[in-house]
């Protein structure tokens, strides 16, 4: 027995040095850790278990059967952070260049099966060059399985991507299916075709950060949700992330203790937001102000800024906040910013994280390129995913909240549990300005003077349709709120929601817009 267990012990050894310092060295010079120094960073200390550390691939040809290394490049297990599970798989590019086999394949799919099982979130370390080429079919029928359970998964465990390395071809599919991308600068790149493709069948000349980058999928594609310069800052950003969600959606986010006090009155809100409603201001230092110890993680913080998502606590609950942001395009609603809410809006009902909603929306941008890139059907992915969210729904009216993007962002009758409103708050069919240009055309036309009866006729339609109380005479406003008071006021009714329940109908699924 002492034996065996000295043998056992020599095979763990090597299992853990990985295949050669040859290949440990060239990981460190492109400034890449090791699969294993990751999952380190990623997890409490000590506290990871490996699950099939010994296996090894069993292809035959093109000289696999005389390479056949532990883990198959591939490692697998979970631990814990911040005490709570977490399963992990992570590629080790020194092994076949962390390609996807058969072995690895079937590695994965195990962990995965565990993750839902087990009822904990998923997190993939990726850093791989695809499917390996000399296991042909076998390869590809291992992604199958990894996107199969990618899309099993949705909504019932948070899976997070981190992309460590490159990921192209069809293994790119798999993080676009996963709740959160995480990508490093310069290190890491997604794209369906390489740059050579790309040159040969279109002539364009691109480098691999050019095409698929960190900041080409934070700014442009909005693939990515977050990027960093460095592996430390992003996975330890990860770690931030996984104390802001469930386990899995029988589960509710974890709570913490507040420090910030309940009822601590946000006086500084009086002076940040201009009551002019044409003059910007920073819709983040209005979340700073509400928020617990003003801090908060943001979601696609660089694509689609007209709109701002983000996880944060409220009284030590978390809660995700969407708002419209008036320093970005007005704060107006298109085509990018519609996706981005309707995404974050939907991850957060799967995983029970209640929903404040700020307003400040002048309407949906105007033009060609909106409308013909399909506005309408993207605006109504916003408008689906609220109407079909289940937890509780809160929205704010700070300024402005005009026609369609009124109703789009979480309004009472598209089953806002509660609304509130600043005494600034302008609601709407469309700017005074626009309505009176409508309905008193004649009468402005056939004035001796058109611009001040304009003028009068604004003024008189403001009055009558837009006072700050119109919206809560007609009971489409619950109470109209000093802005000081905001933070105590929305604590008080999450708290009063928290035991919400709604009984959906009965239907294998809806069929959201595309």
């Amino acid at each position: 027995m002492r034996f065996h267990v000295a043998e056992l012990a020599g095979i763990r050894e090597q299992v853990h040095a990985g295949p050669s310092e040859k290949a440990t060295s060239a990981q460190k010079a492109k400034g890449k850790l090791t699969a294993r120094e990751r999952i380190g960073l990623l997890l409490d200390e000590d506290s990871f278990h490996e699950v099939e550390p010994l296996r090894r691939h069993r292809a035959t040809g093109f000289g696999l059967e005389a390479k056949r290394p532990y883990t198959d490049g591939v490692i697998t297990g979970w631990g814990t952070v911040e005490g709570r599970p977490v399963f992990v798989y992570a590629h080790d590019f020194r092994i076949f260049g962390g390609a996807l086999g058969e072995a690895h394949a079937e590695k994965i799919h195990k962990i995965m099966d565990l993750a839902m099982s087990a009822g904990a979130p998923l997190v993939s370390l990726n850093d791989g060059a695809g499917a390996r080429i000399q296991e042909g079919v076998t390869a590809l029928a291992g992604y199958g399985g990894i996107f199969r359970r990618n899309t099993k998964a949705s909504g019932v465990i948070p899976q997070i991507s981190v992309m460590l390395g490159p990921c192209a071809g069809g293994a790119a599919y798999s993080p676009a299916l996963t709740d959160f991308v995480f990508m490093v600068r310069e290190t890491s790149q997604m794209f369906i075709t390489g740059p050579d493709v790309v040159k040969t069948v279109t002539g364009e000349e691109i480098s691999q950060n050019g095409l698929g980058g960190a900041d080409v999928h934070a700014e442009t594609s909005g693939v990515c949700h977050f990027a960093y310069d460095d592996e430390e800052s992003c996975l330890d950003e990860v770690r931030y992330l996984l104390s802001l969600l469930p386990g899995n959606n029988r589960e509710t986010p974890p709570s913490v203790p507040a420090d910030d006090p309940v009822d601590r009155r946000c006086e500084a809100l009086v002076d940040l937001v201009p009551v002019d409603g044409n003059r910007p201001y920073d819709m983040r230092q209005v979340i700073e102000e509400i928020v617990d110890d003003g801090e908060f993680l943001e979601v696609h913080e660089r694509w689609a800024t007209n709109i701002i998502c983000v996880l944060t606590r409220l009284g030590g609950q978390v809660v995700g906040v969407v708002a419209n942001q008036p320093r970005s395009l007005a704060g107006v609603l298109d085509i990018e910013a519609s996706e981005k809410a309707a995404r974050f809006v939907q991850m957060c009902d799967a995983f029970s994280v209640p929903l404040v909603t700020l307003l400040d929306v002048p309407g949906f941008l105007p033009g060609v390129d909106q409308e013909h890139g399909g506005i309408i059907r993207h605006g109504a992915k916003l408008l689906y995913a609220y109407c079909d969210a289940t937890v509780p729904r809160i929205s704010l009216i700070l300024r402005k909240a005009y026609g369609g993007a009124y109703i789009v962002m979480d309004s009472q009758s598209i089953g806002a549990d509660l609304t509130y409103a600043w005494p600034t708050n302008e609601i709407a069919v469309m700017g005074a300005e626009g309505a009176a240009n409508v309905i008193f055309r004649r009468q402005i036309a056939e004035a001796e003077d058109p611009e001040a009866k304009r003028a009068e006729l604004v003024k008189a339609y403001k009055a009558e349709l837009m006072h700050p109380y119109y919206a809560a005479e007609r009971g489409l406003v619950d109470d109209v709120i000093d802005p000081a008071e905001t933070r105590e006021v929305l604590i008080s009714s999450l708290a009063m929601l928290r035991t919400k329940h709604v009984d959906r109908p009965a239907r294998k699924h809806g069929n959201p817009p595309q």
